[in-house]
């Protein structure tokens, strides 16, 4: 019912991670020791969870999952080529797990998130 706001939403995400990506002076709101690894993971889950909940099939779900490792392969060598920024093989590993943490998240009862926000909308 909701699907093109979701989709909207989902596309969104990927926007805002590829600016992030690919901005020379991205924000950098939390300050320790490896926090951007955290940062990685973290926006690699939410684009993996909100993409499996729209996408239900097995198949569709692992082409979602090999789609978001592939774009944090991919800006890893564009930001390595940008001059500004850098290559990390461990920012690959650490988008890598949180897109494996996000479809490991929606095999969980969270999967009914979506819906039930669905419900509540058409009453």
């Amino acid at each position: 019912m909701l699907r093109r706001i979701w989709l909207t939403i989902a596309w969104s995400l990927v926007v805002l991670v590829v600016y992030l990506s690919l901005t020379p002076h991205p924000p950098e709101p939390v300050s320790f020791e490896s926090a951007d690894k955290i940062e990685h993971a973290l926006a690699y889950a939410a684009l993996s969870f909100w993409f499996c909940h729209i996408y239900r099939s097995t198949v569709s779900r692992l082409i979602v999952i090999a789609a978001l490792v592939g774009l944090g392969v991919g800006l890893e060598f564009v930001q390595g080529q940008s001059g500004y920024r850098t290559f990390d093989v461990v920012d690959m590993l650490a988008d890598s797990m949180g897109v494996l943490l996000g479809w490991m998240l929606v095999l969980t009862p969270l999967v009914r998130v979506l819906a039930v926000i669905e419900r509540r909308f058409a009453r």
